[in-house]
């Protein structure tokens, strides 16, 4: 059996050495490696995905979790589907289980690398140049999107702020402005964000309010996951609907 040692990697024994070239690593290494990309990582987080039977790192007969490399990117997949695209467990669970535990850049290939984007956050903020820089959008639309509600900047000495939300959403914008869709045809997209915004605050309005700091952050935590859920749920009622058109 490997001996743990004090940099947090288990030394395989000498007679596997040639078999087994990676050092497997403890929870405490894998905590470490992950924090590098994951600021809010911890090992208690990591037991969880555990408990909720995400992952199955092989223990040692005195009880300690030992990560492979495979188990480490397969967490680290588990993280960014929580991070990027909302997906509550219960749904990567189930992209686990159709083969999707690969790297992000197959599940990422139809579009461009997205800025993470979380409800819970304290987000970047961008001028308008920058943001029309890093977007690609032209001023005539950025003006057209906050005119229609579609972006609402802060205003800081009477100048637009934007913050990470407001870059993502000028950059699907300006995509669909390619395939000639303005500012104008996008407020049916507000509407119904504006009508799913008010059923998650009836069910957790309560919640998010609540002098608990425990409640709320499970009260945010459950507002992202339904979140993914309304987003998954709009996609297949648009995939339906344009399924017709084929037919």
């Amino acid at each position: 059996m490997g001996l743990v040692t004090d940099t947090g990697t288990v030394s395989p024994p000498r007679a596997e050495s040639a078999s087994r070239p990676r050092k497997a690593l403890t929870i405490g290494a894998v905590c470490k490696v992950l924090s590098q990309e994951f600021d809010e990582i911890s090992i208690s987080k990591i037991r969880y995905l555990e408990d909720q039977k995400l992952l199955t790192p092989r223990r040692t007969r005195g009880g300690y979790r030992l990560y492979s490399q495979a188990d480490v990117e397969r967490l680290r997949t588990i993280l960014r589907m929580q991070r990027d695209e909302f997906l509550p467990l219960r749904v990567i669970r189930q992209e686990l289980a159709a083969g999707h535990d690969h790297d992000d850049g197959d599940r990422r290939a139809p579009g461009p690398m997205r800025r993470a984007v979380t409800v819970d956050l304290h987000p970047a903020r961008f001028g308008a140049e920058e943001l029309i820089e890093q977007t690609g959008a032209s001023r005539q639309l950025l003006d057209e999107l906050e005119e229609y509600g579609i972006v609402q900047p802060q205003r800081r000495d009477g100048k637009p702020v934007y913050d990470d939300t407001d870059l993502e959403i000028v950059r699907a914008a300006a995509e669909l402005a390619r395939y000639g869709v303005g500012g104008r045809n996008l407020r049916v997209f507000r509407t119904s964000a504006d009508r799913e915004a008010a059923l998650l605050q009836q069910l957790f309005g309560p919640a998010l309010r609540s002098n608990s700091q425990a409640r709320r952050k499970e009260a945010v935590d459950s507002l992202e996951s339904l979140a993914a859920v309304c987003t998954n749920l709009q996609h297949l009622l648009l995939v339906r609907d344009l399924r017709k058109l084929t037919i």
